[in-house]
């Protein structure tokens, strides 16, 4: 996925100069390992107030080598608030989030996070209480992404992650909020959940219907002729 980046995506954008070329070799490796990208089940993002269809999904959907590009970009409709739902394709562990914006007044603001809730609109997200709010940082020309490390104990076993991005940085003058690229750091959890916890009720069966006293205390094995 990532070695086509450096020739097809120079055109025009503002990361195609100056030392940008270094921070992709230095960086992108680094940057990829904890990505949940593989994880994120793309199709069934849902994005309300969305002014473009399905272009929520398509910024996550954005490689990281992509992150600075014009387009796609996600624009609020109505007003400055954008509610974004991402499944997952398994358990994971969240431990940031990595948010691309364009320096203007229209960068979001305040994002409020929820865990596992797939049932959300806007007035719920207003009136329950977050897993976590974060403060997303003003981007100011020549910043790069912003990555904001969440409170890791409390995004064990998530399934599915809302966004509610609830104002922007206009003060109210603004009601457009544009988002670039949105990326999820952490560990993905599922592929060697199940297999172990089976492997380990096979093993101990066989203990479980032998009760000689003494047999834990030599590891459990049982010995012949017993």
């Amino acid at each position: 996925m990532s070695h086509h980046h450096s020739h097809n995506h120079g055109h025009g954008h503002c990361y195609g100069e100056g030392d940008d070329g270094h921070d992709h070799s230095n960086d992108i490796t680094p940057a990829l390992q904890s990505l949940l990208y593989s994880q994120i089940q793309f199709d069934s993002i849902t994005t309300l107030n969305e002014a473009t269809p399905k272009s929520g999904a398509a910024i996550v959907k954005k490689t990281y080598a992509e992150r600075q590009n014009d387009e796609p970009e996600l624009e609020s409709d109505a007003d400055e608030q954008l509610l974004m739902y991402i499944p997952f394709t398994g358990q994971v562990n969240v431990h940031s989030i990595l948010i691309y914006t364009a320096p203007t007044p229209s960068a979001p603001k305040t994002l409020k996070l929820f865990k596992n809730r797939d049932d959300l609109d806007f007035s719920t997200a207003s009136e329950l209480k977050p897993t976590q709010t974060i403060e997303v940082p003003r981007p100011i020309p020549g910043t790069d992404v912003f990555e904001i490390p969440l409170n890791r104990a409390h995004w064990n076993a998530t399934t599915s992650l809302s966004l509610f991005f609830e104002d922007n940085w206009s003060d109210g003058e603004e009601d457009v909020t544009n988002v670039g690229y949105i990326g999820l750091k952490g560990q993905f959890l599922a592929l060697n959940r199940e297999p172990v916890s089976f492997l380990y009720e096979a093993a101990a069966n066989p203990n479980d219907h032998v009760a000689i006293p003494g047999v834990s205390g030599i590891g459990g094995r049982i010995m012949p002729g017993q």
